[in-house]
C-alpha cells in the first residue's frame, strides 16, 4: 500500500470519527419549526408565542411558530412525525394529542411511544365556562340544570373527540348520571367564540387571557376550576370539588415540547438545555402567568421520560374507565 493510499485512508477514518460531534455543534444550523396543534388565538398558540423568541435566542436560530388544527390536534403531531427526526420540527403537545387522540380516533395512526418528551413547559388551569345567559353560576347548579334538561340535553364543546376535556365531561356524566350533548371543535379559539355567541351551553377548557377578557365583558361566565386546590392565578373561582356534585373531581393539564423518539441524542440534549434556560427567563415566566399558566418545574431528560410514561399510564386508565372507543 502506497504512502498516499495510507494517508487518504487515515484522513477518511479521522473524518468519520469526528463528523458526528461536528454536526452536534452545528445544530441548529437553520430555523426550528415549533408545531402548534390548534389554530392561532387559543392558549396553546399563546404559549408558543411566549417561548419562541426566548428559545430562539438560546438556540441561536429563529423558532418559527406553525399552527395546524384538526383531529384533536393529532394532525399536527402526525406532520411532525412525517418530517425528518433531526430536531427542526418540535411538537408542542399535551396528553390530548399524543396520548388520548390515538385512543379515541381510528384515523390517528401515531402511537404515544412515537414521541419523546424533551421537557414540560407549562401547567394550565382548567375551568368550567358557560354562555353568559345559562342559568347556572356554579358547577353544582350546572349539574342540577343538566339533570332537569334530560329531554333536551345541555350542549358542551371540546377541542375534539377523545380530548381530555371530552373525557372529563364523559366521566362527569358517568359519575352524576346526567346526559349531555357533545359538540367537537378544532380548537379553543372557535369554541370560545361560539360560547360567547351562545351557540353552545358550556365547556371545560384551559383558562386563558382571552377567556378572562370575554368574562370581564360579560360575554361568558367562568363558574369553576378543576384543580385539587384553587390556583394562585385564579383565586376567586372555586374548584368543582368544593361543591357537592363533583367531589374529588380534580384535573390539571400540562404542555411540553416533544420530538420524534429517534431524534439524535445530542440534538435532544441541546434542545433540553435551551428549554431549561428559557424556563428561567423572567419575561417568559411573567408572560405565562399573564396567561394563567405556571412554568413547569425543572426536569432532567430522564425525569421528563419518566413523567411522560406515568402520564401515559394515567390517561389510558381514564380512557378505559369510561370505555372510550376509537371511532
Amino acid at each position: 500500500m502506497s504512502k498516499l493510499t495510507v494517508s487518504l485512508a487515515m484522513a477518511a477514518l479521522v473524518g468519520a470519527l469526528f463528523s458526528t460531534p461536528t454536526q452536534a455543534q452545528t445544530y441548529p444550523a437553520k430555523p426550528v419549526n415549533l408545531m402548534v396543534p390548534y389554530p392561532a388565538g387559543g392558549p396553546s398558540d399563546a404559549i408558543a408565542r411566549i417561548f419562541n423568541n426566548a428559545l430562539g435566542k438560546e438556540l441561536g436560530q429563529q423558532v418559527l411558530v406553525e399552527n395546524l388544527g384538526g383531529v384533536s390536534g393529532a394532525l399536527a403531531a402526525q406532520k411532525v412525525l412525517a418530517a425528518p427526526a433531526d430536531g427542526y420540527y418540535v411538537f408542542q403537545g399535551s396528553p390530548n394529542e399524543v396520548i388520548l387522540a390515538p385512543l379515541a380516533n381510528a384515523a390517528v395512526k401515531l402511537k404515544t411511544e412515537d414521541f419523546r418528551l424533551v421537557h414540560p413547559v407549562a401547567d394550565a388551569v382548567m375551568v368550567f365556562v358557560t354562555r353568559k345567559d345559562l342559568p347556572a353560576n356554579s358547577v353544582d347548579e350546572l349539574i342540577a340544570l343538566a339533570r332537569k334538561s334530560a329531554d333536551k340535553p345541555l350542549t358542551y364543546g371540546s377541542v375534539g373527540i377523545g380530548s381530555l376535556y371530552h373525557l372529563i365531561l364523559e366521566q362527569a356524566q358517568a359519575s352524576t348520571g346526567v346526559k349531555l350533548a357533545h359538540v367537537p371543535y378544532k380548537g379553543n379559539a372557535p369554541l370560545l367564540q361560539d360560547l360567547a355567541g351562545g351557540q353552545v351551553d358550556f365547556a371545560v377548557l384551559v383558562y386563558s387571557a382571552s377567556m378572562g377578557a370575554l368574562a370581564e365583558q360579560g360575554r361568558l361566565k367562568v363558574i369553576g376550576q378543576l384543580g385539587a386546590q384553587r390556583s394562585e392565578l385564579l383565586k376567586q373561582v372555586p374548584t368543582a370539588s368544593e361543591g357537592q356534585a363533583l367531589k374529588n373531581f380534580a384535573y390539571k393539564i400540562w404542555t411540553g415540547f416533544m420530538v420524534p423518539k429517534n431524534t439524535p441524542e445530542d440534538v435532544v440534549q441541546r434542545l433540553h438545555a435551551a428549554i431549561g434556560k428559557t424556563l428561567q427567563d423572567p419575561t417568559v415566566r411573567s408572560q405565562l402567568a399573564a396567561q394563567t399558566q405556571l412554568p413547569s418545574a425543572a426536569m432532567s431528560l430522564a425525569e421528563s421520560t419518566k413523567f411522560f410514561e406515568a402520564e401515559t399510564v394515567r390517561y389510558r386508565a381514564i380512557a378505559k374507565q369510561i370505555n372510550l372507543q376509537a371511532q
